[in-house]
């Protein structure tokens, strides 16, 4: 299994980034994708979450209304749609998978991707 994040860079505060997971090697019917981030000294946190067979979608309250995450059953793929972004965004971002578990947990996901960094200059 390999998941594959790509998107980051370093925008400025109020601007917008789009992350991409691109997900390979098996079938994600019934798992659960999210992402998570990390800044620096701190511990990973989650981001937000869907389910890849359709449902709902779960967020972190610092980022409801700004951050979209959405799938492309497709391409195998899922996205972070990141907007008004704040200093406080600033992080390296994963992408994970579960099959089951507390979506909000870390701890349930046994699919990491490598990270993408976001940098948001104020």
């Amino acid at each position: 299994v390999q998941l594959q994040a790509s998107g980051g860079g370093l925008v400025q505060a109020g601007g917008s980034l789009r992350l991409s997971c691109a997900a390979s090697g098996r079938t994600f019917s019934g798992y659960a994708m999210a992402w998570f981030r990390q800044a620096p000294g701190k511990e990973r946190e989650f981001v937000a979450a869907l389910m890849w067979s359709g449902g709902g979608t779960y967020y972190q309250d610092s980022v409801k209304g700004r951050f979209t995450i959405s799938r492309d059953n497709a391409k195998n793929t899922v996205f972070l749609q990141m907007n008004s972004l704040k200093s406080e965004d600033t992080a390296v971002y994963y992408c994970a998978a579960a099959r089951g578990g507390e979506l909000t947990s870390r701890y349930a996901y046994s699919y990491w991707g490598q990270g993408t960094l976001v940098t948001v200059s104020s």
